[in-house]
């Protein structure tokens, strides 16, 4: 009878123990494994659906959205904030998902939002070396987030598009965005964080010095000195106005087909955008610096009604979309560079009085659950099967008709008619 009750206990121990072990998530892999590894895709992702970020996504949208991600490949998320509940809320939808399938896997790239002080405000004169004080705690809210979900949070970005010139509504000096990287460095000398979690911060490749000599301060070099890598954003489809050289089709090309003028522009603009990649590295290596440079922002839209649309650079469709797509994508791939394409679904906030502004309309899936012309292979090889959108399946944009696509391809202007557009602005 003894022995029969201590091979039960020690049964039990043994099915207990295993439990236990089941319920451990599994701490994954670390950033220094997912970069640079094109098993691992990256997107930016927002999952806001409505005219305002005042109505968050749900636990269960952001579930679903996490779904069709994975069925997509990716592995890795970027996200742009923690003050609204979306990070938390999706950090514990991932957790949850790894839960109930200790198979999925996904990993987070975690903003943290950083303003000058008075930002987004009608003062005059917002003070770009002093900070908000909105600040502190939007770093304190990104490190509870690492601390409480490690196994997913591999890297937190120390703001977004804060140091360009042209973020005039928030821009902020070199200097407080150093500040902030060095205090998260200590926290992980201090093992408040994880040894292994990478800090960065995330901007315009101009910012990182491979711009004006501007930009070229001993607080850029020191942050690029403190950061783990370097996450650069380079936009050729916003340069198709502002910077067009690159974009006017050239004499030489007259006689292409329009199709052919299309296609070579935009291996022109994939050109553009490793041109800008390789300024930031040879700024880093003027420094002495050698570290690892991903895209953290790159992109193209699908509609506009603005520079960019028909009555401008004429950039603008799902077709050159989905060639810039597919031209990054195999770019980044072969040189085992991470790119957090911009981004997953499209989000209408953005320009809420504007429906047709560019900014709402970056998505590789639209609000109506529709994959646009860059993926409809994906929904060919029944990647969405038995997914779904706020309750709708994936299918395709114009229904599937290319030739529909097509009719709304418009050919870029001539290197002519932009410098003439230029010499009239």
């Amino acid at each position: 009878m003894t022995k029969h009750i201590l091979y039960l206990t020690l049964l039990f121990a043994v099915v207990a123990l295993a439990s236990c072990s089941r319920s451990v998530e599994k701490p994954g892999k670390t950033a220094a494994e997912i970069f640079g590894n094109p098993a691992y895709q990256a997107i930016s992702y927002g999952g806001y659906r409505e005219l305002s970020r005042d109505i968050q996504p749900t636990i269960p949208q952001l579930k679903d959205d996490m779904k069709i991600l994975h069925a997509m490949g990716i592995r890795l998320l970027r996200t742009y904030n923690v003050y609204y509940d979306e990070a938390a809320n999706l950090l514990e939808a991932i957790s949850q998902l790894k839960k109930e399938d200790p198979d999925f896997e996904m990993y987070l790239m975690l903003g943290a939002w950083i303003d000058c002080k008075n930002a987004f405000t009608d003062l005059p004169d917002r003070i770009r070396d002093a900070e908000s004080e909105k600040n502190a705690g939007e770093i304190a809210r990104a490190v509870a987030l690492t601390k409480k979900y490690p196994d997913i949070v591999k890297v937190i970005a120390v703001g977004n598009e804060a140091m360009v010139h042209w973020a005039w509504n928030y821009y902020v000096e070199p200097g407080i965005i150093l500040k902030w990287v060095k205090h998260l460095q200590e926290l992980k000398k201090k093992g408040e964080l994880p040894e292994a979690l990478w800090i960065t911060s995330s901007d315009n490749f101009a910012s990182w010095g491979g711009g004006g000599t501007e930009y070229h301060k001993e607080d850029l070099n020191q942050l690029i000195r403190s950061v783990d890598f370097i996450s650069m954003h380079t936009y050729p489809m916003h340069d198709t106005h502002y910077n067009p050289d690159f974009w006017g089709v050239p004499q030489e090309e007259a006689g292409l087909s329009d199709l052919e003028k299309v296609h070579s522009a935009m291996i022109r603009a994939r050109d553009y955008a490793v041109l800008q990649y390789e300024s930031v590295i040879k700024y880093m290596k003027s420094l002495g610096v050698n570290k690892p440079v991903h895209i953290g922002e790159t992109g193209w839209s699908t509609q506009s009604n603005e520079h960019y649309g028909d009555d401008g650079a004429r950039a603008i469709d799902e077709y050159k979309s989905a060639l810039y797509y597919h031209h990054i994508r195999e770019w980044t791939n072969r040189e085992n560079i991470t790119c957090f394409y911009f981004e997953a679904f499209d989000e209408q906030w953005k320009d809420a009085a504007n429906p047709q502004g560019s900014e709402n309309h970056f998505g590789l899936i639209n609000l109506k659950a529709q994959a646009k012309y860059a993926i409809w292979d994906l929904v060919d090889q029944g990647v969405f099967d038995g997914l779904t959108r706020d309750g709708q399946a994936i299918t395709k944009t114009f229904g599937g008709d290319k030739a529909a696509v097509m009719q709304t391809v418009k050919v870029p202007p001539t290197a002519e008619e932009i410098k003439a557009r230029k010499k009239q602005q």
